[in-house]
C-alpha cells in the first residue's frame, strides 16, 4: 500500500480492485467525503484469447485510465473460493497449509496468506493469485491485499449486533455462492459452493438450514451480491423459504450515487 505522507501529496483518492481469473471489478474512492465515485466490471471473456490472464490485464489498464492514476491506497481483493477461518485461538502461523487441505487441494508450491479479522477473534486463511499479485506490483509497486470473504463476513457479523437470532445470507456471483450463518456477532457457518442451476443452489440451501435444524418457515434469509428479485434464484428461495429478501443497502447508498442492483453486486468492493 502506497502512502503520500506530504499533505500536499495526498490526492484523497482510493483504488480498489476485485480480482478472479476471468476479470475484475474496480472502484474509486473519495476519501475526504467518503464516497464511491467509479465502479467499473471487466470481464475477461470478452477479450481475444491470451495465453495468460496477465495479458488481460495489461489490456484492461490500456483501456481504463483510472487505474494508471496514483492514488494514496490500492487495495487488492482476491476473489475465490479457496479459503476457510480459523479460530485465532486454534491458529499458528506455521501451519496454514494444514487448515485449508480439509476443504481445497493444495499442493507444496502453493502459496498461502491470512487475513486478521482482529474484531472477531479470527483469521481467514487463503491462497491468493500470485500471478495477479506479481503483474499488479509492477503497476503500484506496492499494494495491500485481502481475500474477498475477509470483507463480506465481518460486514455481516457487524450487521448481527445485537440481533438474537439466527441470520442465514447468500451471496452471489456467476458461478459460486457463500453462505453465512450468523448470530449475534458469532459466525456460527461459513461455506462456499459451486454452482450451475437454480436446484443446485437451492438443495445446498436446504441441507445447510437442515443440518443447523433451521425451519424454512421461520429462519429470515437475506441475499446479497449478483442477485434480484426478478432472479430465478430469488424465485426459488422464494419458493421454499417463507422469508425472504434482498439484503437492505440503504445505508450503503447513502455513500454514492449508484442503483440498489448495484450496491448489492459491488457489496464486498464498496465496503473494502
Amino acid at each position: 500500500m502506497s502512502i503520500n505522507t506530504n499533505i500536499t501529496e495526498k490526492k484523497y483518492k482510493k483504488l480498489a480492485i476485485q480480482v478472479t481469473l476471468n476479470g475484475f471489478s474496480f472502484c474509486v474512492f473519495d476519501t475526504l467525503h467518503q464516497s464511491v465515485l467509479v465502479v467499473e466490471t471487466i470481464d475477461f471473456g470478452t477479450f481475444p484469447k491470451a495465453s495468460k490472464v496477465e495479458d488481460h490485464f495489461w489490456k484492461a489498464f490500456l483501456d481504463h485510465k483510472e487505474l494508471t492514476k496514483t492514488y494514496d491506497e490500492v487495495v487488492v481483493i482476491h476473489d475465490n473460493n479457496l479459503n476457510t477461518f480459523v479460530p485465532k485461538a486454534l491458529f499458528d502461523e506455521e501451519y496454514l497449509g494444514s487448515y485449508l487441505q480439509y476443504n481445497t487441494k493444495v499442493f507444496e508450491t502453493d502459496f498461502f496468506a491470512f487475513d486478521v479479522i482482529a474484531n472477531y477473534e479470527m483469521n481467514n486463511v487463503f491462497i491468493p493469485y500470485v500471478n495477479i499479485n506479481n503483474y499488479l506490483l509492477d503497476q503500484f509497486e506496492t499494494f495491500d491485499y485481502k481475500q474477498v470473504n475477509s470483507i463480506l463476513v465481518s460486514k455481516l457479523l457487524d450487521f448481527s449486533k445485537n440481533v438474537d437470532e439466527k441470520q442465514v445470507f447468500v451471496h452471489f456471483s456467476a458461478d459460486k455462492f457463500e453462505i453465512i450463518v450468523v448470530q449475534n456477532q458469532k459466525l456460527l457457518l461459513f461455506n462456499s459452493f459451486d454452482y450451475k442451476t437454480k436446484e443446485d443452489f437451492i438443495y445446498y440451501l436446504l441441507f445447510t438450514a437442515e443440518q443447523l435444524n433451521l425451519n424454512p418457515e421461520h429462519f429470515r434469509l437475506q441475499l446479497l451480491g449478483d442477485i434480484s428479485e426478478e432472479s430465478e434464484l430469488f424465485e426459488i428461495a422464494f419458493k421454499y423459504i417463507r422469508n425472504v429478501s434482498l439484503l437492505d443497502v440503504s445505508e450503503l447508498q447513502k455513500h454514492n450515487d449508484f442503483s440498489k442492483a448495484q450496491n448489492l453486486k459491488h457489496f464486498i468492493l464498496f465496503q473494502s
